[in-house]
């Protein structure tokens, strides 16, 4: 795991959007938290540029994303927003000098396909995180934390149906959006989960979707050696006229039964309101104390 350098007052960051069109009133407020926290914030040359329901052509979204990976100055990329497009960038990309010098890549959403390339490839670490549309304040302090190398964790109550374990049980994190892993599996940029948690979530899916999904990534060996399930919000799923059954909790329950690993439904994070970063391919401490649980980071350098 490599981890890239944390912030300090007058870092350059900048703000791209990989996928869905941004205008700049929208991201304004994002700009001025940032600034607040003392960065210098840059968007990139393309950032308000439209092509239908992207933030500008395949060519503009990578020309700024791959401007932002190669600026020496640039310490944190922020995703302005998710939607779809980020995967037709993947390919193109050059991560030789990010690679060599390491930033934050911050989002979430479709910004998984970035999340998951980048840590399964390098390992280096990177942050699940709210996006400029999504200020509620503790998810941004959550973010600052990170960031500027405090110490944090997540408390959260854990939902009934968690398959529970022991205490205690410690491993880096790996995921993201659910419809994303789906979509990367069999590429180059498929996670290995082997001694890790893997996080969950996903939004406005057919509950079939969900089933077709994790059956796929448990054919196409995803869970294999994972050492636990951490799942946040399944929000807003959608039922065909003759219900599919079962709930997306229940789904996954059933397509996991058999790995023998825990099961933690509630983690605050993912399409709800209340999304805490996660600092992804970096080792955290899980404890339960009954239905109470406390997600901790570790190896802040």
């Amino acid at each position: 795991m490599q981890q890239p350098a944390h912030l300090k007052k007058g870092d350059a960051v900048t703000i791209v959007s990989t996928a869905r069109k941004i205008e700049q009133s929208e991201l304004q407020c994002f700009v001025d938290f940032l600034e607040k926290w003392g960065l210098k914030v840059s968007v990139g040359q393309n950032l308000f540029a439209a092509d239908h329901q992207f933030a500008g052509t395949k060519l503009q979204r990578l020309t700024d994303l791959q401007t932002a990976l190669d600026d020496e100055n640039c310490k944190a990329i922020f995703c302005a927003r998710g939607g779809y497009g980020t995967v037709q960038l993947i390919d193109q990309l050059d991560f030789s000098a990010f690679i060599i010098a390491p930033k934050w890549i911050v989002g979430y959403s479709d910004v998984t396909v970035l999340h998951s390339h980048i840590n399964q490839n390098f390992g280096i670490e990177t942050l699940h995180a709210t996006m400029s549309l999504n200020l509620i304040p503790e998810n941004m302090e959550s973010l600052k934390k990170a960031l500027f190398n405090e110490n944090y964790s997540i408390d959260f109550k854990v939902e009934a149906g968690s398959v529970l374990m022991q205490n205690e049980l410690t491993a880096p994190i790996v995921g993201g959006n659910l419809s994303i892993l789906y979509s990367l599996s069999g590429s180059n940029s498929q996670l290995s989960t082997a001694g890790k948690f893997l996080f969950l979530e996903d939004l406005d899916e057919y509950l079939y979707h969900i089933d077709r999904m994790m059956i796929n990534l448990l054919r196409a060996g995803l869970f294999k050696g994972c050492l636990g399930i951490l799942v946040g919000g399944m929000s807003d799923m959608n039922d065909n006229k003759v219900p599919y059954g079962k709930t997306a909790k229940e789904i996954i329950l059933e397509n996991t039964k058999n790995l023998g690993i825990p099961v933690i439904f509630g983690l605050p994070a993912g399409h709800i309101d209340t999304n805490y970063c996660l600092t992804l391919n970096r080792k955290a401490t899980l404890s339960l104390r009954g239905k109470q649980a406390k997600l901790r980071f570790h190896g802040q350098a």
